[in-house]
Formats: structure tokens, C-alpha cells, sequence
């Protein structure tokens, strides 16, 4: 149900925002000619796959998880994108292809093996990986694996539609709204 829903909303997402994503394409591929970024990360079963971004890094940067890279490779533009989330628009069509889901657990790189190791253990990788998840709306990034790894895990295995679309719309609508939503559950 969930795969039906992932492919029926990134196709539609695509649709709508089809008019910003080629904006933002032009406007990166005016500054820098690199428009898209392609890198590969673990994703279901531990298979790799090709994740696609909006550059929002000085082309030329090493391949490294988002909270290790330095703030002077980002570029102006890549700030204001990576604020917004506008840099993870292409990823809808990971979601289309079957790659990603709309909400799973964030796809780390083949690199970091500690994450990986510690992911096993809570058997993140019997989901596919995805564009939001619980750990994005608490701001729990790759920098404490163990901590994401359980959130991932928790979120997973209660997974269902309301919670799907409770991620989804708290990732729209920010932070703010899913700690309203949070504190109105838990009371």
C-alpha cells in the first residue's frame, strides 16, 4: 500500500513542482554547470543506489555525509536550498523508480561504516531508505548513529498511514508543527 502511495504522491509532487525544480536546475546549472548531484548510498537489502540531488556544494568537494562537509564548500545558493529542502526535490525520483520511499530512514553513503554496522543491528535495512522520516523532524542527523539508528528502527516498526502521512506533512510544514502534533499525542 505504501509503495502505491509513494509512487501515486512523488509522481504528483514531481508534476506540481516540475516548474520550481527547473528553475532551481537553470539558476545552479548558470552558476556552476552541475546542476545534479549523484551519489551513491546504501539502501534496502544494503543494495547501493544512485541518490540525485540538487548541487548545493562547490563542484569538486569530497563525497562525504552532510554534517562532516565544511560550510565554505557550500555554496549561496546551496544554503538557501539545503534551508528549504528544495535540494532533495530530484529524490522524488528515487521514489518513482522504486529506490526510496517518501518516509524510511535517510540513505547514508557507503563509507560510513559505523553507521552501517550499528544499522544492522536494528535491521534498517529491511526498509527502503527515505526522503523524511521521524529522525528529520527531531533534527537527529548521521553525527550520533546509534541514537538515529534506534529513532529509524522505532519509527519503522510502527509505521502505518496516519504516521506516513504525519511525517509528510510535518516535513512540509516544519519542525514546529510536528512538535505541536507530538505534544498533542503524548497527552
Amino acid at each position: 500500500m505504501i509503495r502505491i502511495l509513494d509512487f501515486f504522491l512523488a509522481s504528483l509532487a514531481f508534476l506540481i513542482f516540475s516548474p520550481i525544480l527547473v528553475f532551481i536546475f537553470l539558476i545552479i546549472y548558470f552558476e556552476n554547470k552541475s546542476p545534479l548531484f549523484f551519489q551513491k548510498r546504501v539502501g534496502k537489502n544494503m543494495n547501493q543506489f544512485t541518490l540525485i540531488k540538487f548541487r548545493t556544494m562547490a563542484k569538486g568537494t569530497k563525497s562525504c555525509a552532510t554534517h562532516l562537509v565544511e560550510n565554505s564548500k557550500i555554496t549561496k545558493l546551496g544554503k538557501l536550498l539545503r534551508k528549504t529542502k528544495l535540494d532533495e526535490l530530484p529524490q522524488l525520483l528515487n521514489v518513482i523508480k522504486g529506490d526510496m520511499s517518501l518516509v524510511g530512514p535517510r540513505p547514508c553513503l557507503p563509507s560510513q561504516f559505523e553507521l552501517i554496522d550499528i544499522r544492522k543491528t536494528y535491521n534498517i535495512y529491511d526498509y527502503l531508505p527515505g526522503i523524511t522520516g521521524l529522525a528529520q523532524i527531531k533534527g537527529i542527523d548521521m553525527s550520533n548513529p546509534t541514537l538515529l539508528s534506534q529513532i529509524d528502527s522505532k519509527m519503522m516498526k510502527n509505521l502505518n498511514l496516519y504516521k506516513y502521512f504525519y511525517y509528510l506533512i510535518s516535513t512540509f510544514l516544519g519542525s514546529g508543527f510536528g512538535d505541536r502534533v507530538n505534544k498533542k499525542m503524548n497527552q
